[in-house]
């Protein structure tokens, strides 16, 4: 089955030349490097006589004499899906809100439904933010959520045993957030996630859960709270609605789109949002270009992701 054109899809997306280059272009903007030790210098390959032939974009250190290509290194090495229908998942992923699910992926791209499972959990871990990322600052904004639940108004959870997940928001108000699943809503879990993620210089904001409390003193904006056991959701500039509004799509695109998730895999799944989020002011393109630059050293082997899922 070939991949078929449609309306807003790059060209990088129909046709493995184009996608290879447009992957050359984003990755090594800055010059090519080796993979495998770094080095600015390298040739192309090119068949040694006439008739005979080189792999595509297949390229020689000068330094390691090792050989390289583009995907070497990054969520796409190994695969033998073409290269140009991973520039597409990229895209529908970076492009669709309430994100995409791998049974459409398998439909539109004519793999197989397994293949297209593994391929968007690569996809969702090139979008992981790096641990060492630039902390958020200024007005910040925390709250926490159970995912699901067992009531049919809710998406089905699979887990064993079987418990509600909880996912941690904090979304500073200059549009910058990160998410993640927490173990427990306890003080432990939550003042630890907000000091490793907000600059100490920041305001924290979160709802009147106990958990919170004494965080104020460890900022130099000090803790507010608003409390939602009174029906108090707004008090002048003291509100979650950023974060309660992210946790209304998250929760849209599970019940919509994935219909279940487990566990083990929510991480990602709160860093595809996340990712959106992150970038929701730039056009389908800038944001798929955004995505790429992420894949450099992310690459997540099939054993790493046991059972199959959303």
């Amino acid at each position: 089955m070939k991949t078929q054109a449609m309306p807003g899809i790059p060209e990088s997306a129909l046709d493995e030349d184009k996608a290879r280059g447009f992957l050359e272009r984003t990755r090594w903007a800055n010059g090519r490097f080796c993979p495998h030790c770094g080095s600015l210098e390298s040739y192309a390959i090119m068949p040694r006589k006439e008739g005979s032939k080189v792999r595509k974009g297949l390229y020689k250190c000068k330094a390691c004499r090792k050989q390289f290509t583009v995907t070497v290194g990054t969520i796409f090495e190994g695969s033998h899906i073409p290269l140009h229908k991973w520039m597409m998942a990229v895209h529908l992923m970076t492009s669709s809100k309430k994100g995409i699910s791998a049974h459409q992926l398998h439909r539109m791209l004519g793999i197989t439904y397994k293949s297209a499972w593994f391929m968007a959990h690569r996809i969702r871990y090139s979008m992981t933010q790096e641990p060492m990322a630039k902390k958020l600052r200024g007005i910040v904004e925390v709250d926490e959520t159970y995912i699901s639940g067992t009531s049919k108004s809710q998406p089905r959870y699979i887990g064993n045993p079987p418990r509600k997940p909880i996912a941690l928001a904090l979304v500073a108000r200059n549009g910058q957030m990160r998410s993640f699943r927490i173990k427990a809503s306890t003080s432990e879990e939550l003042k630890g996630a907000i000091r490793r993620n907000v600059d100490k210089r920041s305001r924290i904001i979160t709802d009147e859960w106990q958990a919170y409390k004494g965080i104020g003193k460890e900022f130099h904006g000090g803790h507010q709270t608003t409390n939602h056991s009174k029906k108090e959701y707004v008090r002048g500039d003291v509100y979650s609605n950023s974060a309660e509004s992210y946790f209304a799509l998250l929760k849209r695109g599970i019940h919509g789109t994935f219909h279940f998730i487990t566990e083990k895999h929510l991480d990602r799944y709160c860093a595809e949002f996340a990712f959106r989020w992150n970038n929701k002011d730039v056009t389908d393109g800038e944001r798929a270009v955004e995505a790429l630059k992420g894949v450099e050293g992310k690459r997540l082997m099939y054993r790493a992701l046991p059972g199959m899922g959303a």
